[in-house]
């Protein structure tokens, strides 16, 4: 036990943020799971900003939140299907321009 008054209140700051701390990896961790068991929309939103958020408090570093944000981001679908309907306005643009060639 510390002796020294700066030593305790040093101590009692610990605690508090100890609790803060694990209070946002808890929370980070439980939308993480639920995110890859259901990945909508919503639950990966979700993810992304308790992921954001324990990266700005420094529970998790930045660099980790986004490779976390990334693996989720690749388990959603819709992405997917931006990908492909620019394709294929691509597609669309250059069939016009042959067309009316």
């Amino acid at each position: 036990m510390p002796v020294l008054k700066h030593a305790k209140k040093k101590m009692r700051q610990d605690r508090k943020r100890t609790l803060q701390n694990k209070q946002i990896r808890v929370s980070y961790r439980a939308l993480l799971k639920k995110a890859k068991q259901k990945p909508t929309k919503e639950t990966i939103s979700q993810a992304f900003s308790s992921l954001d958020k324990a990266a700005k408090k420094n529970v998790i570093h930045k660099n980790k939140a986004a490779r976390l944000k990334s693996s989720l981001s690749k388990l959603l679908p819709s992405t997917n299907v931006v990908a492909t309907k620019t394709a294929e306005k691509k597609t669309a643009k250059t069939t016009k321009k042959a067309a009316s060639k």
